[in-house]
């Protein structure tokens, strides 16, 4: 093929591209979405990434912003909670693609061990998943090796998602940790 031929190509797979991955947006959109929902079928989306959490320092992406009048007592920090506006990136080095966010809060909730109760969104920024979240809710018992947290939604691409997110810390200090996180998502 040409070269102007692959340009052609190119220019108009960039012009399609938007409109095959569109979803229909407010109010009418969505119930046109919902009307169409017994004809669609269910899919399941494998996804892999790495999350970055840093607690201190000039990269700071994690804050903490209450805790219990107990927190400093305990040997789990119970009542410690944090926000937090991590990135997602392909590969753990930092540097590499950034995919998304991993926004939302953490904090100690066992007595017993270093377990967080957190509610985390993904909020994709690039690629085809662009403008579209995964939501989660549960307990990450952040010692363990491996761990599994419930996706209970999505938007955007992701509507009606649920799904296992399986975690495993591939890094971490006293400042910061890399999660490597594995999911599997049905949606619509």
């Amino acid at each position: 093929m040409c070269k102007e031929g692959v340009v052609l190509m190119l220019c108009a797979m960039v012009m399609v591209m938007p409109f095959v991955q569109s979803i229909s947006q407010g109010p009418k959109g969505v119930e046109k979405w919902f009307k169409e929902l017994p004809f669609k079928k269910e899919k399941v989306t494998k996804l892999h990434f790495y999350f970055h959490d840093t607690t201190t320092g000039p990269s700071q992406t994690a804050y903490q912003v209450a805790e219990s009048n107990i927190s400093s007592t305990t040997t789990t920090q119970f009542g410690r909670t944090f926000m937090f506006d991590n990135p997602l990136t392909v590969e753990p080095d930092i540097r590499s693609l950034k995919i998304g966010k991993g926004q939302g809060f953490f904090g100690a909730a066992s007595f017993e061990e270093p377990r967080f109760l957190m509610n985390l969104n993904f909020v994709f920024t690039q690629g085809k998943y662009n403008g579209s979240t995964l939501q989660f809710l549960g307990s990450n018992p952040i010692l363990e090796q491996v761990r599994e947290m419930s996706i209970v939604g999505g938007t955007g691409i992701f509507r009606l998602a649920r799904g296992i997110a399986t975690l495993q810390t591939h890094f971490v200090n006293a400042t910061s940790s890399i999660v490597e996180y594995s999911l599997v998502v049905v949606h619509y």
